[in-house]
């Protein structure tokens, strides 16, 4: 792989509720996945995200999730397919006025949280997901996990269905990703890191959390904005990457 994508998500401070550090995080990936207002986010913040995305260069992402204030989007909302369709579209809508008055457009939608994980295998929320970009009318990209259901429902619909893995995050044998819920789940040694993403660049493999290879084609590599010293680990990764030959670019 001569180059890959790095993303993060961004714009989730609330108020007086301060997350990561965007404009920092801004110098080390190439596309950032913005806060719609549903698990985070406020008004002002989230253009103030999108003014710093353009300044740097960074493509803008709709980080689009459950309506889960309280639980960070970490929570399934057993909503109708309507109600969830409705509610991605609405975000669509809120991120892409932000985004156009700072100079921009969305580029892709990445789903957040319980909802990124619950489409990988939810027939219904994942077509209603895929529906709700659809009707919103620009045939945006999904990025997701590979293997998802919603990726090949994006597939069927015409949209261009994007893999990724995470850079910080421990992985169950089946590829899935190891619950926040257990141990271990969030990975913060920046050299064990960065030794896995160049290995993944490489030949498309991760190590799961019991030691096994697990096959990970990936376009995209996330780097969690809101983790603890997640600016520092961006920059490792992103320094590891290009000394191994790989560039740094968005997938679209």
């Amino acid at each position: 792989m001569t180059y890959i994508d790095l993303n993060s998500d961004v714009g989730e401070s609330f108020g007086n509720w301060a997350m990561g550090d965007d404009a920092a995080i801004f110098t080390s990936v190439s596309s950032a996945n913005v806060a719609c207002g549903f698990h985070a986010g406020d008004p002002s913040g989230i253009a103030q995200t999108c003014r710093d995305a353009v300044s740097a260069g960074v493509i803008i992402g709709a980080h689009v999730g459950y309506r889960d204030l309280a639980g960070f989007g970490r929570r399934f909302l057993d909503c109708s397919a309507t109600e969830l369709a409705d509610d991605v579209l609405y975000q669509l809508g809120a991120l892409q006025a932000l985004a156009r008055a700072a100079g921009s457009n969305i580029k892709y939608v990445k789903p957040h949280g319980a909802l990124y994980n619950t489409i990988v295998h939810h027939e219904v929320h994942a077509q209603a997901v895929i529906d709700a970009i659809k009707a919103f009318g620009e045939d945006l990209p999904v990025l997701l996990l590979p293997g998802s259901v919603a990726l090949a429902k994006a597939e069927h619909a015409g949209l261009r269905p994007v893999a990724e893995a995470f850079a910080d995050r421990n992985y169950n044998p089946d590829g899935t990703l190891v619950s926040r819920r257990e141990a271990n789940a969030v990975l913060h040694d920046s050299a064990q890191v960065t030794e896995n993403m160049i290995r993944l660049a490489s030949d498309g493999t991760l190590k799961a959390i019991d030691g096994s290879v697990i096959q990970m084609p990936a376009e995209s590599i996330c780097v969690h904005g809101d983790t603890a010293g997640s600016v520092a680990m961006a920059a490792a990764v992103r320094a590891g990457l290009e000394s191994a030959g790989v560039q740094i670019k968005s997938f679209v």
